[in-house]
């Protein structure tokens, strides 16, 4: 085959970062931080030097994705597109207290650059469920581990497990989730461990939009405010005032536009990840547990409202910026009705002007067919006075008077032969 250069690379995507298989009791200890505002983000020094330690090879220059087995313990860390994931993996007895600190706790301190901002941190107890059938999942043991009042779970898996949380954070910052395993197969109950994670992070990715969304919607309230008072003056400002109003509604547009572009990525990144989060949730197939909201339903009251408050808000931005431009435009309207008026009036006046011009046009050819015709006879007089002495039988004087007659139409018909060859070369000037 001809392949595609980039045909192997893309076609093992799909499997360049598995899940590992979980099998009870496992403690995981899960840490996402957010890349840092300025330079490159890098592979944690931590990681680096403990994979050293263990003999295991160290990351590669710009690799995205490292899963390394020490014993007992396994750490995954992955990159994504504003964050990196570090997760570990601690096999064996989990103590009685599922939550207390164990050696997934301690490699994670150790992992974790401290510098970095936590987005969110989460620990999973997985447990084997009780042999019993009537008593498959232990309400108890969930209820002694979080708070009663905010106390969430379902069944995951066809029922083949359960898990349970508060969406509370406990005294060292993390979130906690307990799943009791019945039947599961390893690599399904990984893929669910897995389920959970993304849950929270996509969940707190997110909510990142939240406080942006109130921070709008303050701005939106001033520039709706504005916005009101300036259509208020459309119709009733003076013509003096239309600059002004120029200035200030295209500085209110300004504004929102520069709203919107420091807002557009944050919110539909948001519109991702609460995507993200819809379908980790189907994906775990919950079904009720007597007495409890599943984990969807708690998302759907208290995070899925969150999420419609930066849908509504980046709604109405768009909204104000239509209203905005729409009042640019009824503004430029008026304007444009203003100065077409203007220039009637200025066409107007020039068609004044013009028919003047050409009245004194006439006039002047009048005085001009006057003068020529002065001159001519004058010259005509010289010439009988001439042929007089010279002769001839005739009276200077009266046949200077009869010639005047002709010499004036004479004029007068060769400047008008004049002008009409002028207009012909010239029609726009015709008038």
């Amino acid at each position: 085959m001809n392949a595609h250069p980039l045909r192997t690379v893309l076609h093992d995507e799909v499997h360049t970062r598995p899940r590992p298989h979980v099998a009870a009791p496992h403690a995981i200890v899960h840490v996402s931080v957010l890349h840092p505002a300025s330079g490159k983000p890098a592979v944690p020094p931590g990681l680096t030097e403990w994979l050293s330690e263990q003999g295991l090879p160290a990351p590669a220059g710009g690799q995205s994705h490292i899963d390394a087995e020490s014993g007992a313990l396994r750490v995954k860390w992955e990159r994504h597109g504003e964050f990196d994931d570090l997760t570990v993996y601690a096999a064996g007895p989990v103590p009685a207290d599922p939550f207390a600190a164990g050696q997934g706790d301690a490699l994670m301190s150790r992992l974790l650059d401290h510098e970095a901002e936590v987005i969110a941190a989460l620990r999973i107890a997985v447990l084997p469920a009780a042999a019993d059938p009537l008593i498959t999942f232990n309400r108890a043991q969930a209820v002694a581990s979080f708070d009663a009042g905010s106390l969430v779970g379902a069944t995951i898996s066809d029922n083949d497990a359960a898990v349970y949380g508060d969406f509370r954070l406990d005294s060292q910052g993390y979130g906690r989730f307990l799943v009791q395993d019945r039947a599961t197969h390893p690599g399904q109950m990984g893929r669910a461990v897995q389920r959970i994670i993304e849950i929270e992070v996509y969940r707190m990715m997110s909510m990142l939009a939240f406080p942006q969304a109130r921070t709008m919607a303050t701005e939106l309230d001033r520039a709706e405010v504005a916005l009101s008072a300036l259509v208020a003056r459309l119709d009733v400002a003076p013509e003096s005032e239309e600059p002004e109003l120029l200035r200030q509604l295209t500085g209110l547009s300004a504004s929102i536009e520069q709203l919107a572009t420091s807002t557009a990525f944050r919110m539909s990144a948001a519109r991702a990840y609460r995507t993200l989060v819809r379908q980790r949730g189907v994906e775990l197939r919950q079904a009720r547990l007597p007495g409890l909201q599943t984990l969807t339903e708690f998302l759907e009251r208290r995070f899925e409202p969150a999420m419609a408050y930066c849908d509504a808000v980046t709604t109405r931005m768009g909204a104000i910026s239509e209203r905005i431009s729409r009042a640019s435009a009824l503004l430029g309207t008026r304007v444009e009705i203003e100065r077409e008026r203007q220039n009637q009036a200025l066409l107007a006046a020039m068609n004044r002007r013009a028919a003047l011009q050409l009245r004194l046009q006439e006039t002047v050819e009048g005085l001009s067919v006057a003068a020529i015709a002065y001159y001519a006879t004058g010259l005509v007089g010289y010439v009988f006075k001439a042929a007089a002495d010279a002769g001839l039988n005739i009276d200077p004087e009266l046949a200077t008077g009869v010639a005047v007659v002709p010499i004036v139409i004479g004029v007068a018909l060769a400047l008008r032969a004049v002008r009409k060859r002028l207009a012909k070369r010239n029609p726009e000037g015709q008038s």
